[in-house]
């Protein structure tokens, strides 16, 4: 379902002009080392937010760290971790800062 999701949620963004990345790949640079496929974010907004969607019954605290970690690897700032699988929209966003 998290797949259809990510359409949907793309769907919106293009109706509203806002520019995103689906599925970014980002390189982890470790030293000399670059690792290509290092990482995959759901969504990239404008550049500048990170978007991570979930459709699952029960929060896990593992989607907060994975979020965390991208924005410290990737230097961004701003994350959103939503969670679609909730009675309440609003209950299912989770705003995270590095």
């Amino acid at each position: 379902m998290e797949s259809v999701y990510e359409k949907c949620f793309s769907y919106e963004l293009t109706n509203r002009n806002i520019p995103f990345q689906r599925q970014k790949d980002v390189a982890i640079i470790y030293g000399e080392l670059k690792i290509d496929d290092g990482l995959r974010l759901d969504l990239l907004v404008d550049e500048l937010v990170i978007v991570k969607l979930k459709a699952q019954e029960n929060f896990h605290p593992v989607w907060e760290a994975q979020t965390l970690s991208y924005l410290q690897l990737t230097e961004r700032r701003l994350g959103f971790l939503i969670n679609f699988h909730i009675p309440l929209m609003k209950d299912g966003i989770k705003r995270l800062i590095r």
